[in-house]
């Protein structure tokens, strides 16, 4: 069992050339947010673009997209269909599943909702999609009903359930999975063949392949909706760079957590936020060595 720190950093993390283009440094397709959860998908679009992504793509359903689009300047939008109550329509997939081939990394699930329409759009990501994927969040509640769908995916993926979403995927109370946090994710991922990041105090990265990372950066003021949602964007962003999978997730943890403790170092733990956690991440590669 290893611990993560900066030298997983300067593994995953993608040195750029002085020549470099936007084009070498990876695109990422976020599949996320719906009518009254459009913050969670900004947040994870920022945090990824500080991640030094090159492109960043939005898929959104229309009824979010001026909100987003006056928060993001740096991406390209996609305004998609939506169901009468706001959610991603699954008449959107077959655009999904084609833009997915043009991409590098694909996130999946902030702010997405849990509805029939989201679970057929997730359902076929997984199965169809040749594209490195993260899912988060909604994605992975999606999942809970059916986790052996995770068997039939096509690449390789990324979860990052807090307590409450592992349990929900393993059919237990996060009480009990905060009694067994490694064993939990060490038996998930080789059930399923998925890098999973039990988050928490001490995240657990645990891979198919046996490897396991505890992280040890963060603290309590992280305890805030939307600090999962900055983790994923900054998960994808290095995957979607070309990192493989357990080093990105274990990168992303190491460098979120300290990002963390640098906002609190500055505001304190009961008044920080996770935008503040975005806007420290520039700060937490710089005492990584970038």
């Amino acid at each position: 069992m290893e611990q993560t720190d900066r030298n997983i950093v300067k593994k995953a993390v993608y040195r750029r050339s002085d020549d470099a283009n936007k084009g070498m440094l990876g695109s990422l397709l976020m599949i996320c947010g719906c009518y009254g959860m459009a913050g969670a998908a900004v947040m994870a679009g920022k945090a990824s673009l500080r991640c030094g992504i090159g492109l960043l793509k939005n898929a959104v359903v229309k009824s979010i997209y001026p909100i987003m689009a006056g928060q993001i300047y740096e991406s390209v939008f996609f305004p998609l269909d939506q169901t009468d109550d706001g959610k991603l329509s699954k008449s959107n997939i077959d655009f999904l599943l084609s833009e997915s081939k043009r991409s590098s990394a694909v996130l999946v699930g902030c702010g997405l909702s849990v509805c029939d329409d989201t679970r057929a759009i997730v359902d076929s990501v997984i199965r169809n999609c040749e594209t490195p994927i993260v899912l988060d969040a909604d994605a992975l509640n999606c999942v809970a009903e059916n986790p052996d769908v995770l068997k039939n995916k096509k690449s390789e993926i990324i979860i990052t359930p807090h307590p409450g979403e592992m349990a929900r995927l393993v059919g237990t109370n996060a009480q009990e999975v905060n009694r067994n946090r490694v064993k939990t994710a060490v038996d998930f991922a080789a059930k399923y063949g998925v890098v999973t990041v039990l988050k928490g105090a001490g995240t657990v990265i645990a891979s198919p392949d046996g490897r396991v990372l505890i992280n040890r950066t963060g603290n309590s003021g992280m305890a805030t909706g939307g600090s999962g949602d900055v983790l994923a964007g900054m998960t994808a962003a290095l995957l979607a760079q070309g990192a493989n999978p357990c080093d990105a997730a274990a990168a992303a943890v190491y460098l979120h957590g300290l990002a963390g403790d640098i906002a609190a170092e500055k505001l304190g733990k009961i008044s920080m936020l996770p935008t503040d956690l975005i806007n420290e991440i520039s700060t937490a590669y710089r005492k990584c060595g970038f």
